[in-house]
């Protein structure tokens, strides 16, 4: 079985993350939604709402694909987390050129630590290129709309916990 990690803090999941998410179905059997805690950036919500909110958002794409998908929270290194779920890819999703030479350190990192564990990177569709979940936080803090950036339900639940 092909088991993938895709990590991050998903604070909230965005069509970016849904669009990595789908395309990552077709490279694994398993895709595992690895959730860091990271007190460091004071999340907007808890570590119980994101869970929730992916596990909503990707349960049609698990029907289509046949791929299981499940949130794993984790608060320990990237690595020891792909380990602990027995991960033998790590994928990451590029919004642009700036984004790879912090994941390129991430990767060289990461392989010196445990070398049999791949990265593979996936570049988010045009359309959700410029999609961040800060920026939609903002966006959606000072009543903008962010209809096109976040599924329905996440884009209430901000409208809620924000307005």
């Amino acid at each position: 079985m092909r088991i993938g990690l895709y990590p991050g803090t998903f604070d909230p999941i965005t069509n970016g993350h849904i669009d990595i998410i789908r395309r990552a179905c077709s490279l694994v059997d398993r895709l595992v939604i690895g959730v860091a805690i990271n007190r460091d950036k004071g999340p907007l919500f808890s570590l119980d709402e994101r869970v929730a909110m992916i596990r909503t958002e990707v349960a049609e794409i698990a029907a289509k694909t046949g791929t299981e998908i499940v949130a794993h929270p984790f608060e320990n290194l990237l690595i020891d987390c792909a380990r602990d779920v027995k991960a033998s890819v790590i994928i990451r999703g590029l919004r642009a050129v700036a984004d790879f030479e912090y994941e390129f350190q991430m990767v060289g990192m990461n392989r010196s630590l445990e070398n049999s564990i791949e990265t593979v990177f996936l570049m988010a569709d045009a359309k959700n290129q410029a999609i961040a979940s800060k920026l939609v936080k903002e966006i959606c803090r000072l009543g903008g709309d962010v209809t096109k950036f976040v599924p329905t339900g996440v884009k209430e639940a901000l409208e809620t916990r924000l307005r």
